[in-house]
C-alpha cells in the first residue's frame, strides 16, 4: 500500500510559502540597513540643528550685537553641527551604496561626496574658529572693522572656490545616489532618495538666502534624510529586494 504524502496547495493553487528562517543574504543585509539608516538619521538631526541653533543677527553692518552673536557658544555649536553633517555624508552615502547593485553610480556618489566634504570642511573651520575669535575680540574692544576682516576671510578666492566646488560635488553625490536608488527600487520607494538629492542641490544657493529660507532648508533636508532612512530600514535586503 502506498503511503506517499501530497503537498498541500493553497486555494489559489500556489505552493505555500516556506515557514523557515529568512535567507542568509537577507539576514546579512539587516545590519547594513540599520547602519545606513542610523547614519542618515544622524545626518538629518545635524542638518536640522545647524540653522536652528545658529544666531541670526543682521550681518550687513558691524554692530556689537553681531559681534556678540558670532562670539557666542551657539555660533560654535551650530557650525560644528553643520560641519559634522558634511563630514558624515560620504559615510552615509557609502553605507547606502552597499545596499545597491549599481556599483558604478554608487562608487561615483561616494567619491564625489568625499571630495566635496574635503573641500567644504576647511571653510567651516574658518567660520567656527577664526570668525568666532575675531568677533570675540571685537566684542571686547569694539573694533567695527571686524566685519570687513570677516568678509575678506569668507571671500578669499581660494577659500570661496573650494567651498563652492565642494558644495557642487556634494550635490552631484546626492544626485548620483538618487539615480542608483531609483534604478534599484520599485514602486513608490523609487522616489525615496530624490528629496535628499534636491536638498543637497539647494545647499549652495540657500547660503545666499536669509534666516527663514535657511531654517526651512534645514527642516526639508532633515525630513528628506529621515525619509530615505525609513525606506532603507523597511526594504527587504536591497531596494530591489535582493540580499546585499
Amino acid at each position: 500500500m502506498s503511503t506517499h504524502q501530497t503537498t498541500p496547495v493553497t486555494a489559489a493553487g500556489d505552493l505555500p510559502a516556506p515557514s523557515g528562517p529568512a535567507p542568509a543574504t537577507t539576514r546579512a543585509a539587516r545590519p547594513r540597513r540599520r547602519a545606513a539608516a542610523a547614519a542618515l538619521g544622524t545626518l538629518g538631526a545635524l542638518v536640522l540643528l545647524f540653522p536652528a541653533l545658529r544666531p541670526w543677527p543682521d550681518e550687513s553692518v558691524a554692530t556689537p550685537e553681531l559681534a556678540r552673536a558670532m562670539a557666542s557658544d551657539r555660533w560654535i555649536v551650530a557650525h560644528l553641527c553643520g560641519a559634522a553633517a558634511i563630514a558624515l555624508w560620504p559615510f552615509a552615502a557609502a553605507l547606502v551604496a552597499r545596499l545597491l547593485p549599481d556599483r558604478r553610480a554608487t562608487r561615483a556618489a561616494v567619491v564625489t561626496g568625499g571630495a566635496g566634504a574635503a573641500l567644504v570642511l576647511p571653510y567651516f573651520g574658518a567660520e567656527i574658529f577664526a570668525i568666532h575669535e575675531l568677533a570675540g575680540r571685537a566684542a571686547t574692544t569694539w573694533d567695527p572693522t571686524f566685519l570687513d576682516t570677516i568678509e575678506d576671510i569668507r571671500l578669499q578666492p581660494v577659500a570661496a572656490t573650494m567651498f563652492g566646488s565642494g558644495l557642487v560635488l556634494l550635490a552631484t553625490s546626492g544626485v548620483l545616489l538618487a539615480v542608483a536608488w531609483w534604478r534599484a527600487a520599485t514602486g513608490g520607494r523609487r522616489w525615496a532618495a530624490v528629496p535628499l538629492a534636491a536638498a543637497l542641490v539647494l545647499f549652495l544657493p540657500q547660503f545666499f538666502a536669509g534666516e527663514p529660507a535657511r531654517v526651512a532648508h534645514g527642516v526639508v533636508a532633515a525630513l528628506a534624510a529621515w525619509l530615505l532612512a525609513a525606506a532603507v530600514v523597511r526594504s527587504p535586503g536591497t531596494p530591489a529586494g535582493r540580499g546585499a
